[in-house]
């Protein structure tokens, strides 16, 4: 993947008046939340009996969970310059273990909340190998988390065996995602719990701060006494319990254990990040941004399926969406970017 690097502006160039350097203010995420409303204008005439109704709505949440609850920690990456790949082995992982350890029909254990505890730390362990590798054999962070994902996926694959599907025999668990309070499925509800919380982070706590710093301008973070190599491992390790939890959820959502259950969010939750505006050079951006980008996506994915439009087009759809995206974000930009190989 290439990286865009800012050019830094030469010493000798002339100060430019305060009126012409001051940005136009703009108004975040109007463009964003202008194409969510023509989305759900145009799904709506093409679908009037199904696309504006309550049931379609909670299926709209409850398919946005996993890529919201994803996105949260690879907005803090990605804000940091860097990228994580290894979601969907992380989630498989994660996952996995989550249901080998909670009732199940494959062995006799169940820890209870423990499973949840234990299934965790695996996604923490490896966002912080992931962290550990990148900064202190400076590995690109693209390839690190590239080889982080088939390690979770042959983790994933060594627990699920040889033997039949562990399916989850609880039944309270396997309905709760899809149980609603409020109107509102608990997938949905975890999901805004985890956002309002990286949102809070992002901008309130110094891991937040340092993440935008790093992204920024790493060297010159570092001058100023930021110990960037303890931070990345921080949301390294933030990125991976984020994966871990979205891999609970859908282990929840199947009700039994599969290796491949992150299939597809790293794409959508990529997409979503750049398409809610987080540049992918780091140091812009916010959580809450890549939120809308997710709903947006969601909302997308739920109208072309109503629609009765073909999975293949479907995908291409959400290609060209992701390089209108990035072009877009990057056009401003375009006269003082390069793109380093």
């Amino acid at each position: 993947m290439s990286d865009l690097k800012a050019r830094p502006a030469p010493d000798a160039a002339p100060a430019a008046p305060a009126s012409a350097s001051r940005p136009r203010p703009r108004i975040r995420g109007v463009g964003e939340v202008a194409a969510l409303v023509v989305l759900v204008v145009v799904f709506a005439v093409l679908n009037p009996g199904t696309f504006l109704t309550l049931d379609n709505l909670r299926t709209v949440l409850d398919q946005a969970a996993l890529p919201l609850v994803i996105g949260v920690g690879a907005t803090l990456v990605i804000l940091m310059g860097s990228i994580d790949l290894s979601v969907e082995g992380v989630m498989g992982a994660a996952g996995m273990t989550f249901v080998l350890l909670s009732a199940n029909d494959r062995n006799g254990l169940d820890l209870g909340l423990g499973a949840f505890v234990v299934a965790v730390a695996v996604g923490l362990a490896l966002g912080l190998l992931t962290g550990l590798i990148h900064t202190l054999l400076k590995v690109p962070s693209f390839i690190v988390t590239l080889g982080v994902w088939y390690v979770g996926l042959g983790i994933a694959t060594l627990l699920f065996g040889q033997a039949a599907i562990p399916f989850l025999t609880s039944d309270g668990l396997t309905s709760w995602p899809s149980d609603t309070t409020l109107g509102l499925p608990h997938s949905f509800l975890l999901a805004f719990v985890v956002v309002a919380l990286g949102a809070l982070v992002s901008r309130f706590t110094r891991l937040g701060r340092y993440a935008f710093a790093i992204g920024a301008d790493e060297q010159i973070a570092q001058d100023n006494g930021v110990p960037v190599g303890r931070y990345k491992l921080y949301v390294f390790a933030l990125a991976g319990g984020c994966s871990a939890l979205a891999g609970i959820v859908g282990s929840l959502q199947l009700g039994a254990g599969a290796a491949n259950v992150g299939i597809g969010n790293l794409f959508l939750t990529i997409a979503a990040v750049v398409i809610g505006g987080t540049a992918l050079g780091g140091g812009k951006g916010g959580v809450l941004r890549t939120a809308l980008g997710v709903v947006l996506l969601t909302v997308l994915n739920n109208g072309l399926i109503l629609s009765g439009v073909s999975p293949n087009i479907q995908s291409a759809v959400s290609g060209v969406v992701l390089i209108v995206a990035i072009a877009a974000a990057g056009w401003a930009y375009r006269g003082r970017l390069r793109i380093a190989k």
